[in-house]
């Protein structure tokens, strides 16, 4: 008996040896069945890794990286670096004076702004202008000329030009006793001394004989 279960090892020895070189030799994934899965998905760079290549993946700083093809940063918006906003009344100093020329036609009163505030800001169009008078408020008209955008830095200093008819009349005319100026796309208005003459002539008919100019109509000062 010893014999006989001997023999049926070896033969059982020799059939495993067969199985095995056949599983090896026939190009299967066999030796152990299906391949498993890493242990960590991070080893791979899966969802969920640490590479920021991969969607879902973060940074080194936790946080999800942006879309390949995105791009990144700080709008331009006004409140934004590297955008002008409008100026505000409040961003200015405004002051006029008297800028006629002797043998001039007409009168002209200079207005300046300043930029007082600590970024640039932007200036287009026309200002609105009005003269307080003892018969009331007189509306500047524009003149129609071609308007610009001028970028005024702190302390820089942007004028346009008033003009109005001299009282050669020799009556009293019309006393003005005030200027009102609107920066463009303000407001918000500031009352001024008017440093120009001190009377209109009298007109008939409707229309207003004093006339604005678009900013930098008058040079720009420093």
């Amino acid at each position: 008996m010893r014999v006989h279960k001997l023999s049926f090892a070896a033969l059982a020895v020799a059939a495993g040896l067969s199985l095995t070189a056949c599983q090896s030799g026939d190009g299967g994934t066999a030796q152990g069945g299906p391949s498993s899965a890493p242990a960590s998905s991070a080893a791979s760079g899966g969802p969920g890794s640490g590479s920021p290549g991969q969607a879902g993946g973060t940074d080194s700083a936790g946080k999800s990286p942006a879309p390949q093809g995105a791009t990144t940063g700080a709008g331009t918006g006004s409140g934004g670096s590297g955008a002008s906003g409008k100026c505000r009344t409040d961003d200015l100093t405004i002051t006029a004076m008297d800028s006629t020329i002797d043998g001039d036609r007409e009168g002209t009163v200079a207005v300046t702004l300043k930029n007082r505030g600590g970024r640039d800001c932007t200036l287009s169009a026309y200002a609105g202008v009005d003269l307080k008078t003892n018969a009331g408020s007189l509306s500047a008209k524009r003149t129609g000329q071609q308007a610009g955008t001028t970028v005024l830095k702190p302390g820089k200093a942007v004028s346009f030009g008033v003009t109005y008819p001299l009282n050669t009349s020799g009556g009293s005319g019309v006393r003005v006793t005030g200027l009102v100026v609107t920066p463009p796309d303000e407001t918000k208005p500031v009352t001024l001394a008017w440093p120009g003459g001190a009377t209109l002539p009298v007109t008939e008919g409707g229309g207003s004989p004093v006339e604005v100019g678009p900013i930098g109509s008058a040079g720009q000062g420093g």
